[in-house]
């Protein structure tokens, strides 16, 4: 019924539609996505992290949560999508860790070199405030534990053409560890073993094909059987150029492991050989 005032009809209530859980968290972030772009500066798509605090105050976001997430952005890497027949055969030529845990900067890394040193058979290669690369050690004593091997460990790092540790800082009591290790080295090498077998196999093939047609064997049988070289050597490229994913998995492992250490404050004492070996890489003053 009109209202006697207007001409025009009484609103009619909205329809309330029911919202399972997945459609309300979609809702409630374009929310926050929303009111957090109306925040923002028209003027430039840059903001500083004073003010990205202030947006997630006002969107309800813990501020503790905010800074693990910047220290979190801080030590990302951006690593180009592999594609392409090697990377889906043979895998990943990067391994990549993270993981917030307790301590201080300083502390953490420090703790972080003398495990590398000590127990992955590593050397410095460079060092910064925050980050640290090392690379494999080839030095007599590295050969020496990993020959020994005492403890039983699996040298997983060694394979690795480079590791690197960031470090960075979320509170006062917290920091984002993030873990690199290239192994771009180790899968090239076995890709290249591969197709060398793979380039053999081809060229015994040709060979018993070719031989074959000049005995008079008839085409499709000296065809069957030239294939069959190629065939195994290909299968055998194949199965080489895969065992980089081995690799790849014990590599990943082994930064888990190294952040599941930092993480529970479960590092080891070093033994005889690790201590020696650490020494014997320390710069003299």
């Amino acid at each position: 019924m009109a209202d006697e005032k207007s001409p025009l009809p009484a609103p009619v209530p909205a329809r309330q539609n029911l919202l399972d859980r997945q459609a309300l968290e979609r809702v409630l972030a374009r929310a926050a996505e929303l009111q957090g772009a109306s925040a923002l500066p028209e003027s430039s798509d840059l903001i500083s992290e004073s003010q990205l605090l202030d947006i997630g105050n006002e969107v309800g976001l813990n501020p503790a949560t905010i800074n693990q997430a910047l220290a979190e952005e801080r030590t990302r890497v951006n690593v180009p999508e592999e594609r392409g027949l090697v990377a889906q055969i043979a895998g990943a030529s990067f391994a990549t860790a993270t993981r917030t845990v307790p301590g201080t900067p300083r502390d953490v890394l420090a703790t972080i070199d003398a495990w590398m040193l000590r127990d992955e058979c590593l050397q410095v290669q460079r060092r910064f405030s925050d980050r640290i690369t090392w690379e494999p050690q080839r030095g007599l004593f590295g050969k020496i534990r990993r020959t020994v091997n005492v403890s039983g460990r699996g040298f997983y790092l060694m394979d690795t053409g480079q590791v690197s540790a960031t470090v960075l800082p979320v509170d006062a009591t917290r920091v984002v560890v993030r873990l690199d290790a290239d192994i771009h080295a180790s899968r090239s090498r076995r890709v290249g073993m591969g197709g060398f077998l793979a380039a053999m196999g081809a060229a015994a093939s040709g060979i018993i094909g070719l031989g074959l047609i000049v005995a008079h064997i008839p085409l499709f049988i000296a065809a069957g059987a030239a294939v069959l070289p190629f065939a195994g050597s290909s299968l055998a490229a194949y199965k080489v150029a895969r065992t980089h994913r081995r690799v790849l998995s014990s590599v990943q492992l082994a930064l888990e492991q190294i952040l599941d250490r930092l993480e529970h404050g479960e590092f080891e004492r070093p033994g005889l050989l690790g201590t020696i070996s650490s020494r014997a890489r320390l710069p003299r003053g």
